[in-house]
């Protein structure tokens, strides 16, 4: 089956569900993410569905794609969230999330973040360092309320991804080390009066495209789940992270179901509800970015077709040369060359994709592929470009979700000296 199942090709133009990007560039100009509702909500109810009954809560990791359409399709799922900024609890609430399906990681949490989250009454604080619990801990004597957290373990776990995205070994800023968790728990458990120990943390990393990892980090956390049961310290739930990966080209990730039925079948009969945080995994194939062919450049060594989109709306090939299938809106025949797709960003990094055989004339619309997770979320400014819209297409229906933002929205804060 086609990883991208709701983005096919209808006598040779691509569609988005039964909606024409071709209308979509006509009415909402280039370049724009484009969503499809129905990959979402698929993806999210594979997930529900691999657990069978069991316990469970998954929280969408909001870093991935935080605009407050997919919070609030996924919050009307009855999905919890995975957030890490006091950014991001906000835009949780708005969008209509339930205070008591969010967990809170991210290793430097202020005062503020936290205060904003035991106000929210959130289910969980992901601590990831002792000095985060004692900081948690005062703050909440100071608000006269009991902070629920678990400790976010770092279980030394090669993920086997890229280096940027591996959270799980030693060497990495994330978590807790493993050898002083049971220390830190019982200090949690015995001496501080205003956090609670609600569960069991870890996460190693995204982009996975092996279960093995999942399943070493899983089988140490439950080795530690153990050991503290025995010790008279209850854990309600077990968080075991996200980090499933998608296929962007090559890659063969697991499926959703073996992927949940292999950690399920690790916890066995313990009781615990299991918490998992996908992000990438929920929405990386649910969107793409459409753009135009603005020039083509022909030079003796290497062909150029510059695009209207650029590194500061997709980062990820230029963070880490990551790969982006792109497609013709419009199929032709004859023609073909090889195409290096560049964007107008004045850095030479500044590439969607190297090396592509297309068949290509100025004006033509260009889709680049699973860009759901981390484009939209890590877009910026640079050059004083305005950020892409938003779209969101359901069945024939098309839903401007954001607007493009205008250069006088990204100067307005700003000011001449007198």
């Amino acid at each position: 089956m086609s990883k991208f199942t709701s983005f096919t090709y209808q006598h040779d133009q691509l569609f988005a569900e039964s909606a024409s990007l071709i209308e979509i560039a006509k009415e909402f100009g280039t370049p724009c993410y484009v969503y499809s509702r129905a990959a979402l909500m698929a993806a999210y109810q594979e997930f529900h569905r691999a657990f069978a009954g069991r316990d469970h809560l998954i929280c969408y990791a909001v870093k991935a794609n935080s605009n407050l359409a997919i919070l609030n399709i996924l919050a009307r799922l009855g999905s919890g969230f995975d957030i890490v900024s006091g950014g991001e609890l906000q835009r949780v609430l708005k969008a209509g999330g339930d205070p008591q399906k969010i967990v809170f990681s991210g290793v430097g949490k202020n005062q503020d973040e936290m205060r904003a989250a035991l106000t929210a009454g959130i289910l969980c604080f992901n601590v990831e360092s002792e000095m985060e619990l004692l900081n948690l801990n005062q703050l909440a004597k100071e608000m006269n309320t009991i902070a629920p957290v678990s400790l976010r373990v770092n279980p030394d776990v090669d993920a086997k991804t890229h280096p940027y995205i591996s959270t799980g070994l030693k060497e990495n800023k994330f978590g807790i080390p493993m050898a002083e968790a049971e220390r830190i728990y019982h200090t949690a458990a015995h001496e501080l009066t205003h956090v609670r120990i609600t569960g069991l943390d870890c996460h190693i990393g995204s982009q996975l495209t092996e279960i093995d990892p999942f399943i070493e980090a899983s089988s140490k956390m439950l080795a530690l789940l153990d050991r503290l049961e025995n010790q008279g310290i209850h854990i309600e739930h077990l968080d075991l992270g996200g980090g499933l990966g998608i296929r962007y080209h090559q890659e063969s990730p697991p499926p959703i179901e073996d992927y949940v039925t292999a950690l399920c079948s690790r916890v066995g009969q313990r009781k615990q509800r299991i918490l998992i945080e996908p992000g990438r995994s929920l929405v990386g194939n649910t969107g793409l970015l459409l753009t135009r062919v603005e020039y083509l450049k022909h030079a003796p060594h290497r062909n150029f077709a510059i695009v209207d989109a650029a590194m500061n709306d997709l980062m990820r090939p230029a963070l880490y040369d990551a790969y982006h299938e792109i497609l013709p809106v419009v199929k032709k025949s004859g023609g073909v060359n090889t195409y290096q797709v560049v964007g107008p960003v004045c850095e030479t990094g500044d590439f969607l994709g190297h090396d592509r055989q297309l068949s290509l004339t100025q004006d033509d619309l260009l889709a680049v592929m699973s860009t759901g997770a981390y484009g939209m979320s890590m877009s910026s400014n640079y050059n004083t470009r305005p950020r892409a819209a938003e779209i969101m297409v359901d069945g024939h229906a098309i839903h401007l979700i954001r607007a493009r933002e205008t250069i006088e929205q990204l100067i307005a804060p700003e000011k001449i000296l007198d």
